[in-house]
């Protein structure tokens, strides 16, 4: 068994870091929260309310990024974006997208093969998806990589701001993720034990 003894709250409005070394089990933990790994033990509770990972009302509160940003080479960005959205059940609203890409520094790639893009630009991308999905809990595994510092910074303050604006991520960042003015828990699975524990104003491991 990977993890044990794992307990954590998250409200409206927290971020919470998942910290560890390579093979602790910080994807798995993310892959498991998204409904996308078997429990074998454990209760996850939404809104006071027990229920499967894979529960459609649990599965529609989140937006999922892994490592791979999970997007086809052949098709443009915004090609992608408009799939994804679809297979979700989001409509597709032009001036958002365009407003989204724009703020990701990403919309003047936007109509190219995905497949020409560089790694930070195709990141970019892939956190558009998740921006676009307008859901209130992000699940991001690594969701900085390939991107450069300024990439890095914007990030920041688009985790900051979707927690400013009552919504919560679980993210794992190897190099950390600055969130003034953000409440953040750091959720340490390194072994011996897994600490808990709350640091207000700011979100980083460096």
């Amino acid at each position: 068994m990977l993890l044990r003894h794992i307990n954590f709250e998250l409200a409206s409005g927290q971020l919470l870091l998942l910290q560890g070394g390579n093979g602790t089990g910080k994807s798995t933990l993310l892959r498991s929260m998204a409904g996308l790994m078997h429990w074998r033990a454990g209760t996850l509770r939404w809104c006071g309310q027990v229920m499967s990972a894979r529960n459609p009302l649990f599965q529609q509160q989140l937006a999922y990024l892994g490592h791979q940003c999970a997007m086809h080479d052949a098709l443009s960005g915004a090609e992608n974006l408009r799939y994804a959205l679809q297979l979700q059940g989001i409509a597709w609203q032009a001036e958002r997208a365009h407003q989204v890409l724009q703020q990701l520094q990403v919309l003047h790639v936007a109509q190219r093969p995905l497949g020409r893009l560089s790694q930070g630009q195709r990141r970019r991308m892939a956190l558009a998806r998740v921006l676009l999905s307008d859901r209130p809990l992000w699940l991001l595994d690594e969701p900085d990589n390939a991107l450069d510092v300024d990439g890095s910074a914007l990030l920041a303050q688009i985790l900051a701001a979707h927690a400013q604006a009552g919504g919560m991520a679980v993210v794992v960042s190897h190099r950390g993720i600055a969130t003034p003015d953000v409440p953040c828990q750091i959720l340490n699975l390194n072994p011996p034990s897994s600490a808990l524990q709350r640091e207000e104003g700011a979100c980083s491991v460096l």
